[in-house]
Formats: structure tokens, C-alpha cells, sequence
């Protein structure tokens, strides 16, 4: 009895001290996996069809959005010959083209109203606690963003590529608050620097 004890019981250690196939592979994800610095997400996908000679070619176009959840965000459209293609060319196009967001706090530094074709959108900044007042394609722009207050409204046309890219542009369009504030001051102080030039 003793003896097969003695016998079972390397045997059963050297098992637990084994990790199992599975969790070895689990372990070797978890190594090659790095924190990705962009968020991407997919906003809509739609098929394209270009007429030729022999007939129709079809296509899938992505629009997509990437962000770091801090102060940068960029979209991007583009086809490709299956919907992978058309992602990966659209995100690639998307961080080429990364804008810098002025942020005062979780909100933005004032209300901006922009017009991309028949797309126009109006975004206002929000009191903490508010959280994003937003549909559709600005609510996906602005989630990987730092914006944590905002409010919106999507005017004109519903197509999601005028309107991504009008939300874009409306937050290109933002200005700093303190270069706001300063601004009228150096105006006025710029006619004294002249007049005693003159003197």
C-alpha cells in the first residue's frame, strides 16, 4: 500500500505542476497581445456595384472611426473587394487623417455648427454629468474620444459619410478657450503699441 502511495504520488505533483495544452496557448496570447493605441469601429458597411461591359462589379465600402479616448480622432472611407479589405484600407486612412480636439474638461470649449453637404451638424458643449446627448454616427465619433458631456443635433441629410465627416469638421473648427479669452485683449493692445511708435 505504501509503495503504490510512493508511486501515485510523483506522478499526481508532476501533473498539477503541468500546465494543460490550453492554458499554454492562452499564456502565449496573453504575451504577443499589445494595448492597441487606436480604438477602431466600424460605422456602416455597404456594397457598391460599378456597371461594366460584362455586367455589374460589386464592392463594400467601410466608414470607420478611430480614437485614442484622449483628444484624437480621425474617419475614414474606402473600398475594397471584400469587407476585411475595405475595413483595414478605411482604418488606415482614418489614423493618416487624425484630428486634435481642444477639450475644457470632459466637454468641448464652445458650441460649433458645420455643413458638409447636405450633412449639418451642431455640437454644444454640456454640464458634467450630462453624458453624450447624441445619435447614430456622431455617438460612435465622439465615444472614442475623451468627450465625456456633449450635446448634439444631426441636421440635413441622414447619409452617415456626410455626417461623419460634418462631425469632423465641426470639431476642427473648435478653438481653445484661453485663445478665445486672450484674443480680444491683444487687439486692443496693439493700436497703443502703434500710437507710440508714432510718438
Amino acid at each position: 500500500m505504501a509503495e503504490d502511495a510512493a508511486k501515485t504520488t510523483p506522478r499526481a505533483a508532476g501533473q498539477n505542476n503541468r500546465s494543460p495544452r490550453g492554458g499554454r496557448r492562452d499564456d502565449r496570447r496573453k504575451v504577443n497581445e499589445e494595448p492597441k493605441q487606436f480604438e477602431e469601429v466600424v460605422i456602416n458597411i455597404d456594397r457598391v456595384a460599378r456597371v461594366v461591359k460584362g455586367g455589374r462589379r460589386f464592392r463594400f465600402k467601410a466608414l470607420v472611426v478611430v480614437g485614442d479616448h484622449k483628444t484624437k480622432v480621425g474617419v475614414g472611407v474606402s473600398k475594397g473587394q471584400d469587407v476585411q479589405t475595405a475595413i483595414a484600407k478605411a482604418t488606415d486612412v482614418a489614423k493618416k487623417n487624425l484630428i486634435v480636439i481642444p477639450m475644457q474638461g470632459d466637454t468641448i470649449p464652445h458650441d460649433a455648427e458645420l455643413k458638409v453637404s447636405g450633412a449639418q451638424v451642431l455640437i454644444k458643449p454640456a454640464a458634467p454629468g450630462t453624458g453624450i446627448i447624441a445619435g447614430g454616427v456622431v455617438r460612435s465619433i465622439i465615444g472614442v474620444t475623451g468627450i465625456r458631456n456633449l450635446l448634439s443635433k444631426s441636421l440635413g441629410s441622414t447619409n452617415k459619410v456626410n455626417i461623419a465627416y460634418a462631425t469632423i469638421e465641426a470639431l476642427r473648427s473648435l478653438v481653445p478657450r484661453d485663445q478665445w479669452l486672450n484674443a480680444p485683449k491683444s487687439a486692443k493692445k496693439a493700436p497703443e503699441k502703434k500710437g507710440d511708435e508714432a510718438k
